[in-house]
């Protein structure tokens, strides 16, 4: 597996440690400004050592041939941008063709491990499809052409396969696979977690400065978990916290304005209501999914939709995977329980007691404005 030291790869390793593989880590020094993640790496091989859990760790010198490459990350006369992961200036941290580079690497002694030892390998890494357009080598159509092309050009490469158990998912989800590994081996989440870095832009303390990109992003995704990131940062967690907040909000509220229509932005990002049985989906009938329309979450099916004569779309259960955040709303001199969208925060309706009560006896009643409806 590739360990760079950041809380990707480190969640791979203690997943792959919960499922008893026997485990090569490769690190890569190409150059990188956040060189201090190869140190947090080995710190946690020292730890998990500790611990009873042995690790072989390589690290591999690549700076004389990625120097060439132009990159924020590797170069000191490009500054490394602070801001939202989605915003423009952050493709200057992409390191061109990086993670091919990484994984021809590993693939390599991946087949050498086979002809030595004779085995199956396994090639883990932590790329998910939650790292944003600007790497498009995160992707997981990237990594099908890739072992594609790896097992035409070479022998034995049936008995190598790529492992990205996280290409589907995301921080949070990284986070929450991390939590049980650490439960299931006994080992703390803290300590191991205190080990890492993400901050393109630490200090010369190591400190990492809670500003760029992949910073925020990573102080959300402990936020959404409920836990403190233990990692130091340059100012206090509240601090960084709060600005990790304010600058995703800026940037998705811009987002909204210009790809919602102005019902939608309204309803969902200001808490309005659609007029009844003026929606799109109040009588809507095929079978389908609804999403949430600012995040694309699935939050209902056309199984859980009934007709309450209400004039919004109802329905009487949500998703499983939803999660509906219930909030109390004293607005407009009435008590009324607001639905928000867990993921995004975006308004979509109330709750009331009056469903069907063969189906729970609840009714949630959502502006259409709020969802996006996917035929089946």
């Amino acid at each position: 597996m590739s360990l760079s030291g950041g809380m990707d790869s480190t969640s791979v390793l203690i997943r792959l440690i919960n499922e008893g593989y026997k485990i090569d880590c490769i690190s890569f020094n190409y150059g990188q400004k956040h060189m201090i993640e190869i140190e947090k790496a080995i710190e946690n091989i020292v730890y998990l050592s500790g611990k009873g859990f042995q690790v072989k760790h390589k690290i591999i010198d690549l700076t004389s041939a990625m120097s060439i490459f132009h990159s924020s990350l590797t170069n000191e006369e490009i500054i490394v941008p602070e801001g939202h992961y989605e915003e423009t200036q952050m493709k200057s941290t992409v390191v061109p063709n990086r993670n091919a580079i990484f994984s021809s690497i590993i693939y390599g002694y991946a087949l050498s491990i086979v002809a030595k030892e004779d085995v199956n390998v396994k090639i883990a890494l932590g790329v998910h499809s939650g790292d944003h357009a600007i790497y498009p080598d995160c992707r997981p159509e990237f990594y099908q052409s890739l072992e594609s092309s790896f097992r035409l050009g070479n022998w034995d490469s049936e008995r190598v396969d790529f492992y990205l158990p996280y290409v589907n998912g995301d921080k949070v989800t990284i986070l929450n696979d991390a939590m049980k590994s650490c439960q299931d081996l006994g080992v703390d989440f803290d300590t191991i977690f205190s080990n890492t870095i993400t901050s393109y832009n630490p200090d010369n303390r190591g400190r990492s400065s809670g500003k760029s990109g992949s910073d925020i992003e990573r102080i959300l995704a402990f936020h959404k978990v409920g836990r403190r990131d233990p990692i130091e940062y340059i100012e206090p967690w509240e601090k960084v916290l709060q600005n990790a907040i304010t600058t995703e909000n800026n940037f998705k509220d811009e987002e909204y304005r210009n790809r919602l229509t102005k019902i939608q932005y309204d309803v969902t990002r200001n808490s309005a209501t659609e007029r009844p049985f003026t929606g799109e989906y109040w009588d809507e009938k095929r079978e389908g999914e609804y999403l949430c329309i600012c995040c694309g979450r699935k939050l209902f099916t056309s199984e859980m939709k009934y007709d309450s004569g209400c004039g919004w779309p109802s329905f009487h259960t949500e998703h499983e995977d939803a999660n509906i955040e219930q909030i109390e709303d004293r607005s407009h001199g009435m008590y009324r329980v607001e639905v928000k969208c867990s993921y995004c925060d975006a308004h979509l309706g109330h709750i009331f007691n009056d469903g069907p009560m063969n189906k729970g006896g609840k009714r949630y009643c959502i502006n259409s404005a709020s969802i996006d409806f996917m035929e089946e």
